[in-house]
Order: C-alpha cells, then sequence, then structure tokens
C-alpha cells in the first residue's frame, strides 16, 4: 500500500490548478462580452462586467484586450466571420447557382440581432469619433477582404462573366445583408422570402425563380 504523507503532493502531481491557455482565456473574455453587450447595450457595458461574467479580473482582460473599442471590435469582427465563413460553405456545397443564390439569401434573411446591433452601434460610435473611426474603418476593411475571397470563388464559378470585380460585388454584398438586417429586425418578417436571391440573381446574371427561392 501507498503511505499518505499529510501535506505532500505525489511526484509528478501539482496541486496548483492548471492556468488556462491564452487563445482559452481570450475566447472565453469574447464569449462573456458577448453576453454583456446582449443584455446591456455597448454604452452601458463595462470591463468590469465582462470580467465578472468571464471568471477572471479585469487584469486578465486588460491583458489581451487594451481597451473596451478594442474588445468590443474583436468581438464584432469575430461574430462576423463566423457568419462569412458559413457562407463560404454554403456557397462551396451548392450544385447550381441558383442554388446558391436561395442559400445566400437565406442566410441574409436571418441576420443575428446581437451581431448586428452591435456593429449598428460601433458604427454609430465610428462616425462621431475619429479615434474609433479609423480603428473601426480598418476592421472593416478586414471584413471586405474576407468577403471579396468568397466572392471572388463565388464569381470563378458562373457560366458567364457578370462583369463585376470581387471587390464590387462584396461591397453590394455587404450592403444588401446590412440594409436588409437593419429593416428585419426593425420590423419581423418585413423582408420577403427569395428577396436577396432576387437581387443576387439580377446582378450576376443567376436566372433564379423567384418561386423557387421562396419555397
Amino acid at each position: 500500500m501507498l503511505a499518505v504523507v499529510t501535506g505532500t503532493t505525489p511526484p509528478g502531481v501539482t496541486s496548483r490548478t492548471p492556468r488556462p491557455r491564452r487563445a482559452e482565456v481570450r475566447t472565453r473574455i469574447l464569449d462573456a462580452a458577448a453576453a454583456v453587450v446582449a443584455e446591456r447595450g455597448l454604452a452601458a457595458a463595462s470591463l468590469d462586467q465582462v470580467a465578472a461574467a468571464a471568471g477572471f479580473t479585469k487584469g486578465a482582460v486588460y491583458s489581451n484586450f487594451a481597451s473596451k473599442d478594442e474588445l468590443f471590435l474583436a468581438l464584432l469582427e469575430t461574430q462576423v466571420a463566423g457568419r462569412v465563413a458559413a457562407v463560404g460553405r454554403t456557397l462551396d456545397a451548392a450544385r447550381t447557382v441558383p442554388e446558391a443564390l436561395a442559400a445566400v439569401s437565406a442566410d441574409l434573411a436571418r441576420p443575428d440581432p446581437r451581431t448586428q446591433l452591435l456593429a449598428v452601434e460601433f458604427w454609430q460610435r465610428a462616425v462621431r469619433d475619429p479615434s474609433v473611426g479609423e480603428a473601426f474603418a480598418e476592421s472593416r476593411r478586414r471584413l471586405r477582404a474576407q468577403v471579396v475571397e468568397v466572392a471572388a470563388a463565388f464569381l470563378a464559378g458562373l457560366p458567364e462573366d457578370p462583369g463585376w470585380t470581387p471587390e464590387e460585388l462584396a461591397l453590394v454584398v455587404l450592403a444588401l445583408a446590412n440594409g436588409l438586417a437593419f429593416e428585419e429586425l426593425a420590423d419581423p418578417a418585413s423582408v420577403p422570402a427569395g428577396l436577396a436571391a432576387r437581387v443576387l440573381g439580377a446582378l450576376v446574371g443567376g436566372g433564379t425563380d423567384p418561386a423557387e427561392t421562396d419555397s
């Protein structure tokens, strides 16, 4: 039998709880920030509240994000990047152009309220505060670059060149997504099913049948 000695620790075993890795800490902070801003809004949310929700000290938050703006801008980028990646996977799996447009339309018709509200609140701050505006503009550039990659792959698979550059199409898709989301969140069910597919089909010559996208 092994002797049990009070106050000692077996070789190779530590009594200290392992610290979470930096990537895990960052993810937990972002998840907590999403919950806090969803409950309180961007203006009322504080780093103290985020730290408490994540189970860390405020210092742990500052070790990953230099300011409240940096934290919530990173949250916005993470949320939007996830949707862009999901749309890219949807397009990769589509077998026809109408099918691809219908899938994208379905995604645009289901805006994430948390992401959209955070984007609107950040936009309001950015257009009024130059110190926030440049960081927000740079974030939007990074987002457009991701959408450009998806748009380029989509355009390359079309049977004919619609005359759009990936950069142009990416900007139009973002504007369409934001506009439809604004209307849908303000007045639920106001955006008809298949509307985005009809618009995109008209732009790229996808030949989408509205009856098919409404079904």
